[in-house]
């Protein structure tokens, strides 16, 4: 008997992943997941930014990045400038590295819906190749025709639900990105 279960999950998983991809897209707010893919050099070893400091929304428009160890203050705010995906350039006054969120202008909002599809269109891709995954297993298999094609029809409908899942975040995300 084809069981789906191990692919429904692979496909939750590539869903999740591209939820926490949405969250790292700017959209001209201030959010502490923006800074999220920012790699700090401390103590000789590149780490993630949230692991050297504390990152909290001062206001709508500034992030406030507080290092656990002040002499790391140089090398974040380096990073945060040296992300060019982020545009952003932070200052420092000793203690506390304020990064101010610029506002979007609709050129530059247009541009990140067009990269932020890319990423639709991987995850998509990846859900694809789950299913090829799971329609080989079920050839492979010897299952009787009935069974086979009701395996197929449940591996198809699957994948519609977790690429329209795909489709959904994405819109929400390019909603809230295009809103001045």
């Amino acid at each position: 008997m084809f069981d789906s279960k191990e692919y429904k999950t692979a496909m939750e998983a590539v869903v999740e992943r591209f939820k926490d991809a949405m969250k790292k897209v700017r959209t001209g707010r201030a959010h502490p997941d923006m800074l999220a893919g920012v790699k700090v050099e401390a103590y000789g070893q590149w780490m993630p930014l949230n692991q050297v400091a504390n990152i909290v929304v001062a206001d709508g428009t500034l992030l406030n990045v507080t290092p656990f160890d002040p002499t790391n203050i140089q090398n974040i705010s380096a990073a945060i400038r040296n992300d060019s995906t982020l545009g952003l350039n932070p200052s420092d006054d000793g203690h506390i590295v304020r990064v101010p969120i610029p506002p979007l202008t609709e050129e530059r909002r247009r541009e990140i819906v067009k990269t932020t599809s890319t990423e639709v269109e991987n995850s998509k891709i990846a859900i694809r190749n789950i299913r090829e995954d799971a329609r080989k297993e079920i050839k492979s298999a010897e299952l009787p025709e009935d069974v086979r094609k009701r395996a197929e029809k449940e591996i198809d409908d699957l994948t519609k639900e977790f690429s329209d899942k795909i489709d959904a975040e994405f819109k929400l995300k390019e909603a809230e990105i295009m809103k001045i």
